[in-house]
């Protein structure tokens, strides 16, 4: 049997190469990986503007409008803002005549007092400028919050969950970026793009008439059906892998590979499943690839709503700072694994019949 099935994955990965939509995305893949360095300096800037930007001459205008707080003087100390006291109303007109960058208003709510300081922040929409002021106020604000927390500590019961970089890192914006979206993008895209080719290598055989002549030969549809989720299934663990071998070369830490490597093929396995669940049903190309990436966004969305989802899960690992309840998402997967692999097994047996018209 397993003879079989290597002979259906070594089949099905020669043909890899006709597959210029999954050549093309591992390409881009291994460009960004093997240039990350290179590509996060632009990245960066897009992510936090004023990383490029915090030893730039140019002097922003601000007008600040309402209870004379903490914030004033936390802008006043920023040497890049030049800030100016002035009534709501003139101030937005300013604003509106670009003689200003922005307007802050803050409102008269005392820093200990039980309601939320709610500031208000004018800019000009669709403004480059604004973005980049966006950012630099992004600073004083969170400062500004910091104080907040400290005068309200006794009020406060929760805590933000903390990532824990890697000291050799540096706890910027730059590896916050890298840790918290690079890595966890890089090594889950090979598992969504193997199974979205195995829905590729199920649907052809139909659509090409080519599951009679396979089933000529000695070998089982089971047999077929395994060789084809092993085809589509290797490529993940090799591709993660390469992923985070180029990003060590580029000088970024990666902690617990082989714990990441493990899970994301775990993870691999059930997207690869459900795919081959909905390649059986289907038999066609388009309508399988339809139904299924539209499965796979909403199956996103919710998981990104849980706190251990893949993405989270995947960050904490690379940065060492994963706790027991990796292994309780691990298990998870594990069983969700073998129970589909027994109920796809049963349903390949019996949809991957000759005489069987397509739906």
């Amino acid at each position: 049997m397993a003879k079989n099935i290597g002979l259906i994955m070594k089949k099905d990965l020669r043909g890899l190469g006709h597959e210029r939509t999954i050549l093309l995305a591992i390409l881009l893949q291994l460009f960004i990986a093997l240039f990350s360095s290179f590509l996060m300096v632009g990245l960066t800037s897009m992510y936090d503007p004023a990383a490029l930007s915090k030893n730039s001459p140019i002097h922003y205008h601000i007008a600040y409008s309402g209870s004379d707080s903490g914030l004033r003087n936390l802008l006043v100390s920023d040497n890049s803002l030049r800030v100016y006291n002035m009534d709501l109303a003139p101030a937005l007109q300013t604003l509106k005549e670009r003689k200003v960058a922005a307007v802050v208003y803050v409102p008269d709510t005392k820093p200990d007092a039980a309601d939320p300081v709610k500031i208000t922040l004018y800019t000009i929409k669709n403004d480059l400028q604004a973005a980049v002021v966006d950012v630099k106020l992004k600073e004083q604000f969170v400062k500004y919050e910091g104080e907040l927390r400290q005068i309200r500590a006794e009020r406060i019961d929760a805590e933000p969950v903390p990532l824990e970089i890697p000291k050799n890192t540096g706890g910027n914006d730059f590896y916050e970026f890298v840790y918290g979206l690079l890595i966890p993008l890089l090594v889950i895209m090979p598992a969504i793009i193997s199974s979205a080719l195995v829905i590729d290598l199920i649907t052809e055989e139909y659509q090409n008439n080519t599951l009679e002549t396979l089933l000529s030969a000695p070998i089982s549809a089971n047999e077929i059906f395994w060789g084809k989720v092993a085809a589509a299934l290797v490529l993940v663990p090799l591709q993660a892998g390469t992923w985070l071998f180029l990003l060590v070369l580029n000088g970024i830490t990666v902690v617990n590979a082989p714990q990441i490597l493990l899970y994301v093929t775990l993870l691999a396995m059930v997207l690869i499943l459900v795919a081959s669940i909905t390649a059986l049903y289907y038999r066609e190309r388009t309508a399988a690839q339809f139904v299924y990436s539209t499965a796979i966004v909403v199956l996103m969305l919710f998981s990104l709503a849980l706190p251990d989802n893949p993405m989270n899960l995947i960050a904490k690992l690379s940065t060492g700072s994963a706790g027991p309840e990796q292994w309780l998402v691990l298990g998870l997967i594990i069983a969700v694994v073998l129970v589909l692999s027994v109920a796809t097994n049963r349903y390949a047996e019996k949809s991957m019949r000759i005489n069987q018209a397509p739906r």
